[in-house]
């Protein structure tokens, strides 16, 4: 294993020594935050694969595809789906706003009033995200080197929180290019081949799992419907995808890279189903479908291979736990602490500070308690699924009836939050957090009350619509097209 110690090694080195290269060109809020707006599509179209395509996308994506066949690329796919709307029909409007937030959308487009809840909703939803990931570092470092499992989140979540915390955006989003690479090369062109032959081929494959494995739909179609709802519409209003958004340096590359990006996505899900089919076939028995994954790394790839693929799974967790992190410090921040202390400045003055040092000091405020949190919880499944559900059931329709309906109002998209948030948390309650009915209805609630309150109350203010406009054209923002394109 020495060879593939020193391929892991090598991988996290880098990933600090980016970091520290990030700090060097992070000098302003736009350049921590997002990347001076100034990500080209080659780098915009990784960076985004990147925080996709997450620990769940491969691990859990090849777990699925041991337990159901091909069906189990489902999840990802939807992932890619969501995507793939995102980038053709919002990404070039989001990418002209020049915000930061998903709540700085919600206020520009109705007036300054409904970005408050939103903040903590997602604020909830993108550290509950970033604990998810950095508890996956336990299952990885496991395999590696037998790790205990608190000494993994440490050593993983301190490695993230440490070149996050450096670089922002820019570090982030190089280390992001390194683990797409690695993934590509990791898990599409060395681990799916290796498994597929180890497995006797596709022929061998079918003769010897049931025909339901091959079934394109065999995972149910209830299940399909909820990973669309959960998964594809949560690509639409995440602010850790709209943060990368945000980088892009024109809506061209966030239209286009994007759609790249989603693309790349639909053949991960392909591939990491077919991994897990192989699997099922090599180890019938496996105690955990999660286990097949590191069980065929472990067992059927030669010295190095190995440590490269278990790199691109690491590199996997990574990308979405730093994303998730500097999506939740820039909320926390931007969106909750900086009202807070508006609020309390009853002089209305604003007293100078540092951007970047402060949003530096949020993200490691924010990674300590996501190491902790992640130490204290042994299963987040749960967690997860109450922040999916509270983003969706919540948030969705006040984001996408804000984007396409022009006669959405404050009030209207104030009481979708509340109205589909307690209907989500109320519908958990009766008929359990992992049930499928708490989404499904508390969607059609937060629909329904927006309109109906929308439609029921004064329209929102012609300056203030008039003011959207020009920011959706991309005129009248504060900030100047970054000079330098990368």
């Amino acid at each position: 294993m020495a060879v593939d110690y020193t391929v892991i090694v090598v991988y996290l080195a880098g990933m600090l020594a980016m970091g520290w290269w990030g700090m060097r060109r992070a000098k302003s809020k736009s350049e921590f935050l997002v990347a001076g707006r100034r990500l080209g599509p080659w780098m915009y179209s990784g960076t985004m694969a990147a925080i996709v395509l997450g620990g769940a996308s491969t691990i859990g994506g090849v777990g699925l595809g041991y337990q159901y066949g091909l069906s189990g690329a489902w999840m990802v796919f939807t992932i890619g789906l969501g995507l793939l709307a995102l980038s053709v029909f919002f990404s070039a409007r989001i990418a002209r706003l020049k915000v930061y937030t998903v709540s700085e959308m919600l206020d520009l487009r109705y007036g300054g009033r409904a970005g408050v809840i939103s903040g903590v909703v997602m604020w909830a939803y993108t550290l509950m995200l970033a604990v998810t990931s950095t508890i996956a570092y336990a299952t990885i470092f496991d395999v590696l080197f037998d790790m205990n499992r608190t000494l993994a989140i440490v050593l993983g979540g301190s490695i993230v929180v440490a070149y996050s915390t450096l670089g922002g955006m820019w570090s982030i989003t190089l280390t992001d290019m390194v683990q797409f690479v690695v993934k590509t090369i990791g898990v599409l062109l060395l681990l799916l081949p290796i498994a597929v032959v180890k497995a006797g081929g596709f022929g061998e494959m079918r003769a010897k799992l049931p025909t339901e494995y091959f079934d394109p739909l065999g995972i149910g179609g209830e299940t399909i419907f909820t990973y669309v709802l959960i998964y594809t519409f949560g690509m639409l209003i995440g602010q850790d995808i709209w943060q990368r958004v945000f980088t892009a340096r024109s809506d061209k590359v966030a239209r286009y890279g994007g759609t790249v990006a989603g693309t790349y996505c639909l053949v991960y899900a392909i591939a990491g189903a077919v991994i897990g089919t192989a699997a099922k076939v090599m180890y019938p028995k496996l105690p955990s479908a999660d286990a097949a994954f590191a069980t065929i790394v472990k067992d059927e790839l030669p010295m190095g291979v190995r440590g490269l693929v278990l790199a691109a799974a690491l590199a996997a967790v990574m990308s979405t736990s730093s994303g998730a992190l500097i999506a939740c410090a820039t909320v926390a921040n931007n969106d909750i602490w900086s009202r807070l202390r508006g609020a309390v400045r009853s002089d209305g003055g604003d007293e100078p500070h540092d951007e970047v040092k402060g949003n530096r000091a949020f993200i490691l405020i924010m990674g300590v308690g996501v190491i902790l949190i992640a130490i204290a919880l042994n299963d987040v499944v749960e967690a997860l699924t109450v922040a999916y559900n509270l983003l969706v059931g919540g948030l969705l329709v006040p984001i996408l009836g804000g984007l396409l309906w022009r006669r959405g109002t404050a009030p209207g998209a104030l009481a979708a939050v509340a109205a589909g948030g307690l209907s989500v948390i109320g519908l958990m309650w009766g008929y359990g957090i992992l049930a499928n009915q708490p989404v499904y209805y508390g969607l059609l609630t937060s629909l329904a009350v927006y309109v109906a309150v929308s439609l029921a109350t004064k329209p929102t203010d012609a300056a203030v619509l008039a003011a959207w406009r020009e920011r959706l054209a991309g005129r009248g923002t504060e900030e100047s097209p970054a000079p330098v394109a990368v």
